[in-house]
């Protein structure tokens, strides 16, 4: 009897990941699209220099960092995989949020968001195949093809296209579904996550010490090179602030997608899925730690 109802458990969770996280991922994108306008992107080059700090951190130095955090911490070859795909993630949209709060420069944040999505497209493959070849050598049965790739980033970036239209054509409407969309998102996310935890608590557990070690080593260290670098080379504050949430923010949603659905590893996932819950905690205690304290304070309920 008991295999039967483990069969059945384990086949509900797969269905959960397949349906769940493409839709919870469709639906934040679609949140961010209803936030976004054309000029959005063309304010980007208001503040090049920033720009160019957030793309060459997170696309180069980000994944080094993180290669370095994996070998120090002798993850074994698929959670270190794992690692490797949410660093090769952009910025998620909650780095606004954060970047809201600490009075950074907020519409740079969505600008970027957008931008580093766009590029992910490209560098995202390169970085997790060529992690599978070094962690995973001679494994032909993983690894990332372009028309795989493509199909996840169509569920980034459609939906976002399509909110930055329903923006564009019904403003009013934009703004009363952004909080809804919100909230259901995060609760479909929320659900399949602890989905994904609950199929794989054995292998949680037995990792659970060194995942979050590393993942919360990564985000202070993220968090920390996205805001020092921007002001040792004379970024503004508020552009500094942007930049810290944007590296140091990952977008584990889609790190979770590409490992479940595209990878076939609810395993690969799991670095993300322990990211994606210590990462609101540390992002709050970094952002009271680099506030401007010559302004208001941050208001508690925040």
């Amino acid at each position: 009897m008991l295999g039967p109802v483990l069969g059945h458990s384990e086949h509900m969770a797969s269905a959960l990941t397949t349906i769940g996280l493409p839709v919870a991922l469709g639906l934040i994108m679609f949140g961010l699209g209803l936030t976004l306008t054309v000029s959005d992107f063309a304010r980007v080059g208001k503040h090049p220099r920033a720009v160019m700090i957030v793309l060459v951190c997170q696309l180069i130095v980000l994944p080094l960092v993180c290669f370095g955090l994996v070998v120090a911490f002798a993850l074994p070859p698929v959670l270190a995989v794992g690692m490797m795909l949410l660093a090769a993630s952009p910025g998620g949209t909650t780095a606004n949020l954060y970047s809201h709060l600490f009075r950074g420069d907020v519409a740079l944040n969505i600008s970027l968001t957008a931008i580093n999505s766009v590029i992910a497209v490209v560098t995202l493959p390169i970085i997790v195949n060529l992690s599978i070849a070094f962690f995973l050598p001679g494994n032909d049965t993983v690894g990332l093809q372009l028309g795989k790739v493509l199909e996840v980033f169509a569920i980034v970036l459609l939906p976002v296209a399509l909110g930055m239209l329903v923006r564009r054509w019904r403003p009013q409407f934009a703004d009363a579904m952004d909080k809804p969309v919100r909230i259901a998102s995060v609760v479909i996310l929320i659900v399949v996550i602890a989905g994904a935890v609950v199929a794989n608590i054995d292998i949680l557990v037995e990792n659970v010490a060194s995942l979050a070690a590393i993942t919360v080593l990564f985000c202070l260290i993220s968090l920390g090179i996205g805001f020092l670098v921007p002001r040792m080379l004379r970024v503004g504050r508020a552009q500094s602030v942007a930049s810290s949430f944007e590296i140091g923010i990952h977008n584990a949603t889609l790190a979770i997608v590409i490992a479940q659905t595209v990878l076939g590893s609810v395993e690969m996932s799991l670095p993300a899925a322990v990211y994606g819950v210590l990462m609101f905690f540390v992002a709050l205690a970094f952002g009271f730690l680099i506030r401007d304290r010559s302004r208001a304070r941050v208001p508690a309920a925040a």
